[in-house]
């Protein structure tokens, strides 16, 4: 079969995650194009090691204008004719519904979409205009409503994303499919015993976005520091000086100059920075189903996380961590303060979070009910 994988970015869409699911559909003899609206000479080069073909296509990830989403959507359609595609997969929002419009219009048998997480207008506690994320709620709703008309099954990761978008848009019960997390190559990510020397550190992974709560992460951590000082907190990722909710140059200078933070910034080692910490933190404000959770469960850690949807997924409370208030320093600071009190806890709950992880994670079982869903 003639495959359509359509993602917005090769990185981390396709190389991360459609790698494998990409490798699984070329060894069961499929033909797969993966499309992505930002290749390089590099990026296409990955794409054909790994069997497939990479195609380019335009799309205004962010933009409102309907006329360009229009053109994007006709080009769309005369790509899926040329290859004369018997399935498309899109994922992302707007992918996900106009390339479900242009697969029907091109007579596609099999158009399933995919939406990983709904996105910052559906995130609460950031900045901005109320009233503008409700319009755009409502336009989000309305587009919903009719991309996935044309859609066979919408895939969601998560049990609270299709009950939060159902009261913005009209999705039949029938199409709707939970798939949990994406999934990971678990051999990649082996299982690390919990060092036993003190400090006990406790690691964030992502960008320094507010909605990815990395001032609650800090804020918690001065708490922390006041009632003991054999701790360390790690932070992993940059800043984005494009995204209105990052930290600043100017505010993490700040924060660095209060030395109550390892930060080595962004890394290529993230496993080994995972493998020398004891806790993994995200106290986010809304997930689809967070890989770096998943990559810190795998090696066995244990996790505290917000008690928001995606998030709340990767948590059995007092099992393999806790689930903290959204937006509560304080709250984070004495869930921390658990791991403080009883060391044990780290080693205990790190060993349950690498069982739900070889679980419910291992990529070539998510990827087969996946295909299943893809096929059927």
């Amino acid at each position: 079969m003639r495959i359509c994988i359509v993602s917005q970015n090769v990185s981390p869409g396709i190389l991360t995650f459609r790698r494998d699911l990409i490798s699984q559909l070329v060894a069961l003899g499929h033909e797969v194009y993966a499309f992505a609206i930002d290749y390089t000479e590099g990026t296409c080069d990955a794409v054909r090691n790994l069997g497939a073909t990479p195609v380019s296509y335009t799309l205004n990830k962010a933009g409102l204008n309907p006329i360009l989403d229009v053109v994007d959507t006709i080009k769309l359609y005369y790509r899926f004719k040329e290859i004369n595609a018997d399935v498309v997969l899109s994922s992302f929002v707007k992918p996900s519904i106009y390339a479900s419009l242009a697969a029907s219009i091109a007579r596609v048998p099999r158009r399933i979409a995919m939406l990983e997480g709904l996105g910052y207008i559906h995130t609460e506690g950031l900045e901005g205009s109320k009233f503008k994320k409700k319009i755009l709620r409502a336009i989000h709703g309305v587009l919903c409503s009719f991309g996935y008309y044309f859609a066979d099954s919408v895939i969601f990761l998560n049990h609270d994303d299709p009950k939060d978008l159902k009261k913005l848009a009209y999705i039949p019960q029938r199409k709707i499919k939970v798939l949990g997390a994406i999934g990971l190559k678990l051999e990649d990510f082996p299982f690390s015993p919990v060092s036993e020397p003190m400090p006990l550190r406790f690691i964030f992974v992502g960008r320094l976005l507010k909605e990815k709560g990395i001032r609650e992460f800090i804020d918690a951590s001065r708490i922390v520091l006041k009632t003991t000082k054999n701790v360390e907190f790690i932070i992993l990722g940059g800043i984005d000086p494009s995204n209105p909710s990052s930290l600043s140059q100017q505010q993490l200078d700040n924060i660095l100059c209060e030395n109550i933070l390892t930060y080595p910034g962004h890394v290529t080692n993230v496993l080994d920075w995972l493998a020398a910490s004891h806790v993994f933190v995200l106290p986010s404000y809304r997930e689809g189903f967070p890989r770096s959770t998943q990559e810190a469960m795998a090696i066995g850690r244990a996790i505290i996380t917000t008690d928001v949807p995606g998030c709340r997924d990767t948590v059995i409370n007092e099992v393999n961590g806790y689930l903290s208030r959204p937006q509560s320093a304080d709250d984070l600071a004495e869930k921390m303060l658990k791991f403080v009190t009883d060391r044990s806890l780290a080693q205990s709950m790190g060993l349950e979070s690498y069982n739900i992880a070889k679980s419910k994670f291992n990529v070539d079982d998510v990827n087969s009910r996946l295909i299943d869903i893809l096929m059927n």
